[in-house]
């Protein structure tokens, strides 16, 4: 299973770039643009010191403040095997390579743990691959690097989401 998932992520990140811009004129990473999206992290695609098994989902909103660069606010909900529940919120941006739709992106989150709380800075990676003009898919490799304690609470996964990019005129279609 997890081969299968890994390939088909490899073969998403190695489609045509020409996808990213479905005949339009402009980039999909234009200012003025609002961004939703939600991502799920599941068994055995996250690592941390306490726990093998893992279930998280995030969901997450932004805005490009300029072209290419998003701010993002965020809530997740994590629950391991091992280890009680887990609610974050954080906040953070992206840098799209708009050649061929990959990302950078750091946020600041405030993980709250049944027994303690920890703010961790997290650096991601991702891509985004267009399958409409304005709905993506969206693979994610993260880190997240604890201040409690480093070997136990840091976290290295691999997030699949679903994102949707909402230009201004949209809108106006919708009422």
């Amino acid at each position: 299973m997890k081969k299968c998932l890994m390939a088909a992520i490899g073969l998403m990140m190695a489609m045509s770039v020409n996808a990213q811009y479905l005949n339009d004129s402009k980039t999909p990473f234009t200012q003025g643009k609002t961004y939703v999206g939600a991502s799920l992290s599941s068994t055995d695609l996250s690592y941390n010191g306490l726990s093998k098994g893992h279930l998280g989902i995030n969901g997450k909103v932004g805005y490009f403040f300029a072209d290419n660069l998003l701010g993002t606010a965020q809530v997740a909900y994590e629950k391991y095997k091992d280890v009680p529940y887990s609610i974050i919120l954080g906040a953070g941006g992206r840098y799209y390579i708009e050649q061929n739709g990959l990302y950078l992106g750091a946020s600041a989150l405030f993980k709250h743990h049944d027994e303690f709380d920890d703010l961790l800075p997290s650096v991601q990676v991702g891509y985004s691959f267009f399958i409409n003009r304005t709905v993506t898919i969206e693979p994610e490799l993260y880190y997240e690097q604890s201040f409690k304690n480093h070997k136990d609470y840091s976290q290295v996964g691999l997030r699949i989401g679903i994102g949707i990019y909402l230009f201004k005129d949209t809108y106006k279609n919708i009422r």
